[in-house]
């Protein structure tokens, strides 16, 4: 379809884009980044050869054309090579990314998913029968709308946590030397899961329910709503048609938050000391930890791109109209 191939380019060209950058920014910030490095060691002894792989990685002292390192980081990138992190005992980045990024996809990312699903269905649902006593939960929604989302966590730890210690306060398991993946590790897990899992399902559900709740209203306020129940269409299918309709500015919301499921994790993964991207990405800013940074400034990207090309898919699914344009 000409739209999906228009829409393919123009994420290529964007990801050609955003590579190109995360190559230029580390050569063009000032000072050097191998001495911020090597400052921020505190005395650590580095081999020659560890040097002299920075110097490599970040174009420092090297008789490389720019050309040619831009080549070579090109060939790294499709490789899955981005060097070593030097806050991580000098762990390549891609094992770095790899540890911690089943923690974030886990609990940030089934968060999103139920608290997206939760929301649209209750916003339709409250449009649907707009007027009754559902309409009295819109100033509850709205203040975990409004109130930020450091402060629900904070007291969702307080409360919870220290006062009534039904959850732990923080960490995503018990420290274990030999952790074994049986139903103790298991339920463990999930116990350090249900906190920080719920405060982002009731602070992102509160805004989807309202943003769904007021398109669906407009929505069924048109013509062809109107009409469908003017013919006697039953009132589920009515409701079905203009709920396909009202989703679909959630669907390019719901996009943008699975992409910035890492940069989302920020402040989950802070109050709660959860291991995953968000508090190693923060890790990796106080540690200038160059490599790291790049590595997860293009997880970032290509989880954005991603997710706004499968809404593109989606939106032609739901949306006739796209497919008859195309």
């Amino acid at each position: 379809m000409r739209a999906i191939a228009r829409r393919l380019g123009f994420y290529l060209v964007t990801a050609i884009v955003a590579v190109s950058l995360d190559f230029l920014i580390p050569r063009l910030i000032p000072g050097n980044p191998v001495d911020a490095i090597l400052a921020k060691a505190q005395g650590q002894q580095f081999s020659t050869a560890t040097i002299a792989a920075m110097d490599e990685q970040f174009g420092v002292n090297t008789k490389a054309s720019l050309w040619a390192q831009y080549t070579h980081f090109w060939s790294d990138v499709l490789h899955f090579n981005f060097g070593v992190s030097v806050s991580n005992g000098f762990e390549p980045v891609s094992s770095v990314i790899n540890a911690a990024a089943p923690w974030t996809l886990g609990l940030v990312g089934l968060a999103t998913l139920i608290s997206f699903a939760l929301g649209t269905l209750i916003g339709a649902i409250v449009a649907w029968r707009r007027g009754s006593w559902l309409d009295n939960l819109l100033p509850v929604v709205t203040f975990f709308q409004a109130a930020p989302y450091f402060f629900l966590a904070f007291l969702a730890v307080d409360l919870f946590a220290i006062k009534l210690g039904w959850f732990p306060a923080e960490g995503a398991h018990q420290n274990m030397d030999f952790p074994a993946f049986n139903w103790t590790y298991i339920s463990d897990v999930l116990d350090h899961a249900v906190l920080p899992a719920l405060t982002i399902v009731v602070a992102s559900a509160a805004g989807w329910i309202v943003g769904m709740r007021n398109v669906m209203l407009t929505t069924m306020d048109e013509d062809y709503v109107l009409i469908a129940a003017a013919k006697g269409l039953p009132r589920h299918r009515v409701i079905w048609y203009a709920a396909r309709n009202a989703i679909l500015p959630s669907v390019s919301s719901f996009a943008l938050a699975i992409g910035f499921i890492v940069s989302g994790a920020l402040l989950t993964e802070i109050v709660f000391s959860y291991p995953g991207l968000g508090l190693l990405l923060v890790n990796a800013v106080a540690d200038n930890d160059y490599a790291l940074l790049q590595g997860i400034f293009l997880l970032i990207t290509f989880a954005v791109l991603l997710a706004n090309l499968i809404a593109d898919f989606v939106y032609v699914f739901l949306d006739p109209r796209i497919r008859q344009e195309a």
